[in-house]
């Protein structure tokens, strides 16, 4: 039997695209032969987002669907999570309630999963978003997500994904870091494979995204870094810059003294000096923040009984 696939679309004033986007998704789903839920979650619209949702829940008595409504805007990230959270199937499937992803590119994700990879990411190849404002800032930002994370995809942003709900066990998602999960989920060893989607312009409504979520996504970007990084523990990667600027302030020290005994230069007036003693505190510094990382690390994972390995077959 097919594993029930559960549709998790966030939503933030959309009232006029989800009467059609749930028509679009129950027509799908009867071509899928497989059991289906939709998971909206209304990440607190200001309009009539929820209104419409029950009442479509009312007339499309074929396809399962569950409301949850925020109290308050949460953002993408927490409404994502409150769907998981509460999605009863084994493949979950994430897209945007704006009509932009198309719900007929399901069945390509799960086609995919059924090849053994436990994450589908969609690639909006041929994106129909302005140039400058959207697509070049896009393009931008996923080759440097690529580079910092290595994990290379083509369209982190896209939220049009398919997972195997199992994958996200062990995952704490919080701020932007929704984009982020194909990277945070290589940590686990999962199989992840990018594939082209259809993508279309938007039809009501506009668009939620701002210069400010794109600082947003940086700062998570660095948060991300870390996260993958520190699984080799936090002194590990602060006692090594701190070693390596101890050894600058060492070799800057050197330098004073062969200076002093070479052309007789006053060592209080050498600037090397200053700058050795510097980049010895500096570094010491460092090497204190990994030690108290250690510690935190050791704390967090004792209390969460969260194990610093992922177990793939034991005989």
């Amino acid at each position: 039997m097919k594993e029930t696939v559960s549709i998790i679309i966030p939503v933030y004033n959309e009232e006029k695209n989800i009467p059609m986007l749930l028509e679009k998704i129950d027509k799908v789903r009867a071509g899928l032969g497989r059991d289906m839920e939709v998971v909206m979650v209304d990440d607190g619209s200001q309009d009539r987002s929820f209104e419409v949702m029950k009442e479509c829940k009312e007339l499309l008595k074929g396809i399962a669907i569950r409301l949850i409504r925020f109290k308050r805007n949460f953002g993408q990230t927490a409404a994502i999570v409150a769907g998981i959270d509460n999605a009863k199937g084994g493949i979950v499937v994430t897209m945007d309630a704006d009509l932009q992803n198309d719900p007929e590119d399901i069945s390509a994700l799960l086609s995919a999963i059924g090849e053994g990879y436990d994450v589908v990411s969609g690639w909006r190849k041929d994106r129909k978003d302005a140039f400058f404002t959207r697509k070049l800032p896009s393009n931008l930002a996923n080759r440097l997500i690529s580079w910092y994370t290595g994990v290379s995809l083509h369209d982190y942003g896209c939220t049009l994904k398919a997972y195997r709900k199992e994958t996200f066990d062990g995952i704490n998602l919080y701020g932007e870091l929704h984009r982020f999960i194909p990277a945070l989920m290589s940590w686990t060893g999962a199989r992840i494979k990018e594939i082209p989607v259809r993508h279309h312009s938007r039809k009501f409504g506009k668009s939620k995204y701002g210069i400010s979520r794109t600082l947003n996504v940086i700062l998570d970007l660095v948060t991300v870094r870390f996260l993958l990084s520190s699984s080799k523990g936090p002194m590990q990667i602060f006692g090594r810059m701190g070693l390596f600027l101890c050894f600058g302030g060492f070799a800057s020290g050197v330098a004073t003294v062969i200076m002093r005994l070479t052309i007789n230069m006053n060592m209080t007036g050498n600037p090397l000096l200053y700058l050795s003693i510097f980049l010895m505190i500096i570094g010491l510094q460092f090497m204190s923040l990994g030690l108290l990382g250690e510690l935190n690390m050791r704390t967090y994972h004792r209390s969460h009984k969260r194990k610093i390995y992922v177990i793939d077959d034991m005989v």
